[in-house]
C-alpha cells in the first residue's frame, strides 16, 4: 500500500517542478488573453499592458511548484521510513500550497485526500 503511495509522490514531485511549463488555460488583461504557461508570458511584447501580470503569475507557479516539490520530498523520506505522522504533515503542506492553484494545479490536493483515506482506515 505505500508502496503505491511512494510511486504517487514520486509523480507528483515531478508534475508539480512542471507546473510552469506545462501550464494550463490563465486569461489576462481585459481582452482575456490566454497565457498557458512562463515561456508564452515571457515572450509577450514588452509592450503588452497584461506581461508583467502573467510573468508574475507563472513566476508565482514556479515558486510554489518548487515549495510543494520540497515539502514533497519531505513526504517521500518519511513514508520511506515508515513515519506517517510526518509524511501526512508534509503532503498537507503541499496541498495548503497548492489551494490558490487547485482549479489548475490538481496534484497535491486530491493525493492528500487519498493519503488521508487510505490511513483512516
Amino acid at each position: 500500500m505505500m508502496d503505491d503511495m511512494i510511486r504517487q509522490v514520486e509523480a507528483a514531485i515531478d508534475t508539480c517542478t512542471r507546473w510552469h511549463e506545462s501550464g494550463w488555460a490563465a486569461t489576462f488583461g481585459v481582452r482575456n488573453v490566454e497565457v498557458p504557461n512562463l515561456k508564452a508570458a515571457e515572450s509577450l511584447p514588452k509592450t503588452a499592458v497584461y506581461r508583467d501580470e502573467a510573468v508574475n503569475y507563472w513566476l508565482q507557479v514556479r515558486l510554489a511548484g518548487a515549495d510543494t516539490a520540497e515539502s514533497g520530498r519531505k513526504a517521500l523520506d518519511a513514508l520511506k521510513r515508515g513515519d506517517l505522522e510526518a509524511a501526512e504533515n508534509a503532503l498537507y503542506f503541499c496541498q495548503y500550497i497548492e489551494k490558490p492553484l487547485e482549479g489548475h494545479a490538481k496534484t497535491w490536493i486530491p493525493l492528500y485526500e487519498a493519503f488521508r483515506s487510505r490511513n483512516a482506515a
